[in-house]
């Protein structure tokens, strides 16, 4: 029987967000795979919450690198996460299945809500 084994949610203000990129341009290499990197601010932010969220829903963190989660999109252009390495362990570990996502931007921010399932 399947079951929620986590859940995260996180939000990204965009001038905030786009501020620390421009103060820190290596931040956008640490954070984002070559493919994700070639995205708009908003679509970046997004990716970022939706890392963020993934980790919340892992329920734990040690080890995890940024390009250990990437977020691709089905053939309908909806959001989905693969995980790598340490992320892909823990997922193992907790007996998670399956990861939900769903992100959106609007009014300057963009959030992200991640459903973690056995």
């Amino acid at each position: 029987m399947s079951g929620i084994v986590g859940i995260g949610v996180d939000v990204v203000d965009l001038a905030r967000f786009e501020r620390a990129l421009d103060r820190t341009p290596r931040l956008r290499e640490r954070l984002f795979t070559a493919e994700e990197r070639v995205l708009p601010l908003r679509s970046l932010a997004g990716r970022f919450a939706a890392k963020e969220a993934v980790l919340k829903a892992l329920g734990a963190t040690d080890g995890i690198g940024w390009h250990d989660m990437r977020v691709t999109s089905d053939g309908e252009g909806n959001p989905d996460l693969v995980l790598a390495g340490r992320a892909a362990a823990i997922a193992a570990e907790r007996g998670i299945a399956r990861l939900h996502l769903s992100m959106s931007h609007d009014a300057g921010v963009a959030i992200a809500f991640v459903v973690a399932e056995s």
